[in-house]
Formats: C-alpha cells, structure tokens, sequence
C-alpha cells in the first residue's frame, strides 16, 4: 500500500508577511482580489478614516493647563505652565510697555506681534521617552524632535491663538477704582495710569507616551486641548514691595481667550510598487478615493496606481511617498487655511488638493465636537 502524502501549503501569519514586503501588504488590504470587498487599511480602517481623538483636560494637578490626547496608539501629554518676565528685563525701547487697557480691536490685531517678539510663548516636544523603538530615553534631541517643536512654534504665532492682552500684568487691575482719599494724599504731578510691569510667559511642554504615527496631529491636538483649559492667576504689581504678587483664590483667576480653533489634518499618498518605475510619468496615476466612483476618471498610459490615507499610522508612514499637513481653520463658517505643507514627491493637482481640504473639513468638525465635550 503506498504510502499517501500530503502536500503542505507555505504561508506565513499577517504579520511576517508586513515584515517581509510592506509595501505588498499594505497594497494587498487596499486592493482586494474580491471586487465585492473594499479597501480597508491593515489598522482596519478605509483610507480616508481618521483616528478618533480621545480628550481629556486638567489631567495634571501642577500645570496651569493640561491634557491628554490619544489617537490610535499614539498618546501624548501636554501641560501649560505660566512665568512670569518683568519689565525690567525687556529692552526700554519697547514700545508695548506703554499701552492702555483700553484697546480697540485695531490695536488688539497689532499685538499679537508682542508674543512673537517677546518670545511669550515656548513650545518643547519630547519624544525620548521610550514612545517608539527608535526614540531610546536619555538620547538627546533627535532630528525628528527639533523639526517638530519648529513647527508647532511656528503655528502657535501664525495662527494668532492667544492675545497679548491676556498676558499682561499691570500696575493696578485695568478699569479699578482708586481710593479717593488715597488719591487726595499723591502729588497731583505723580503719573497714575496703569503701566505693563510684567508678561505672563507660557511654557507647553509636550511629552510623547507612545508614538504611532500623526506625531505632529496629536502634538498640535494636545496643544490646542490644553491652551484651552488653561487658566492663569490674578497677578498685580505691588508697588511697596517692588515684586508681581498672584492671587491664591480660584474665582480670581482668568482663562485664556482663545482665538479661532486651527485643526491638522496630516494625509499620505501611497503608490504601489509596480507603479513606481522610470515609466510611470509623475503626473500621471490613478488616484483611488477620490470622490463617489473611488477612482478618478482618467488613468492615463503608464499611469501610476495611488491611495490617499488619512492619518496614517507608523507602519503607513513609512511606504508613503509623499505626506500633505492641512492646518485649517471653520469656526467662522468659513475655511480659512492658515498652512499647507508637502514632504516628498513631486505635486499634488487640484482635484486632490481639494478632497484633501475637503477631508480636512470634516476633520475640524470632529475635532471640535472631541475637545467641546471634554470640557463639559
């Protein structure tokens, strides 16, 4: 009787066959054998999807703001702490120090130079805290961590969020009554209008928990979330001791107005392997998802096959070419876009551009419905 054989199938677990050949992986989830199945992303979501933020503030007892954001597997804490700059160590021939309390909207709109010019506010990002394997603790700041904190630094005053108003602390409160018979005993030549003696200087400190992808998403989120609760001491200058003086009671502090709410909305663009040869021409791919059909219309010869994704976690980081950061901002009700920014490839045309900015829409609508209901 001869002896029966069976014949073994070689196959290897999902994630040996992501280790082996990623960028198969990934294009294989995104372009199913089966005409019946979607596209749907190793992390199980379809391509345009985005993380859902979880938000929670006031989550450190120590920090004039807090909180903690959480995208997927990426985690990070933002914590707001107030200093206080004197006067006296800012150059006299600044000319804020001599404004009023009483500012119309014109001279509100020029202010917000002051914080720039001062250097108010001073962002510092983390990420040497064992978030990722190639973020080990004790390093010193990598090159991924020095471009992150530029550019939230650079959003933070481009954006305009916080008025210099509300960092300014005054010889007296602004619009108080003077004791009368105080006022009887100063030399009437005394000047007794209320002048700048100090600036409220808010340092965010961002530190990354785990890092799975949407770094700077989750930092600016986080940012935003805590800026948001922040809330800063009632200050004067005491005269008789030469010194700021902050109040201990609650109700007497302030918080933070807020101007507008920027969200980022950061998009890759995949293209798979056989696409990527001296013969597929830049210009000329097949986007997938854009629009109802999934498709565009038009696939030209040698044209390149693509995918549009939506915050993309670490693994899809990493086989996207190209990688688009929308900050905008619909709190008006109207789309105002304050930055765009492109890394790798070669362009983006118009039609993508503008599902792009559409995704970015609904991106706003979702992130400002998370950090409202944090605050309730």
């Amino acid at each position: 009787m001869a002896n029966s054989t069976s014949t073994s199938i070689l196959s290897f677990p999902p994630q040996t066959f992501a280790a082996l050949s990623p960028s198969a992986f990934l294009h294989a989830h995104l372009n199913p054998t089966s005409s019946q199945s979607s596209s749907t992303r190793p992390n199980r979501r379809s391509p345009t999807e985005f993380r859902v933020p979880n938000i929670n503030t006031s989550s450190l007892s120590h920090a004039n703001g807090s909180a903690v954001v959480r995208l997927g597997n990426t985690a990070v804490v933002c914590g707001v702490r107030g200093e206080i700059l004197k006067a006296e160590d800012i150059p006299k021939t600044y000319n804020d120090l001599a404004k009023s309390p009483d500012e119309t909207d014109e001279e509100k709109e020029l202010n917000y130079t002051t914080i720039q010019e001062l250097g108010l506010l001073v962002p510092n990002i983390e990420l040497s805290t064992g978030c990722a394997p190639q973020h080990i603790p004790g390093n010193a700041p990598s090159a991924a961590t020095q471009s992150l904190t530029h550019r939230l630094r650079s959003l933070l005053y481009t954006s305009r969020l916080i008025q210099s108003s509300d960092l300014r602390i005054w010889s007296r409160p602004a619009n108080s009554d003077i004791d009368p018979g105080r006022e009887e005993e100063e030399d009437e030549g005394q000047d007794r209008a209320p002048r700048i003696k100090a600036y409220w200087t808010l340092y965010i400190d961002v530190l990354f928990i785990a890092l799975d992808g949407g770094a700077f998403e989750a930092a600016w989120g986080a940012t935003i979330a805590a800026l948001r609760d922040t809330k800063l001491p009632g200050a004067w200058w005491d005269a008789d001791r030469e010194m700021v003086l902050c109040s201990d009671q609650l109700e007497e502090s302030k918080q933070l107005s807020i101007r507008g709410l920027p969200v980022s909305a950061t998009l890759g663009i995949f293209v798979a392997e056989k696409g990527r040869s001296a013969k597929a021409a830049p210009n000329k791919r097949l986007m997938r998802g854009l629009g109802d059909s999934g498709a565009t219309h038009h696939k030209q010869e040698h044209g390149a096959e693509a995918w549009l994704l939506a915050d993309m976690d670490a693994f899809e980081e990493e086989l996207c070419q190209e990688q688009i950061t929308v900050v905008l901002d619909y709190s008006t009700g109207k789309t105002k876009i304050l930055k765009i920014e492109k890394n790798g490839g070669t362009f983006v045309n118009i039609e993508e551009m503008r599902h792009m900015l559409r995704l970015a829409e609904g991106r706003w609508i979702e992130w400002k419905n998370h950090l409202e209901a944090s605050k309730r």
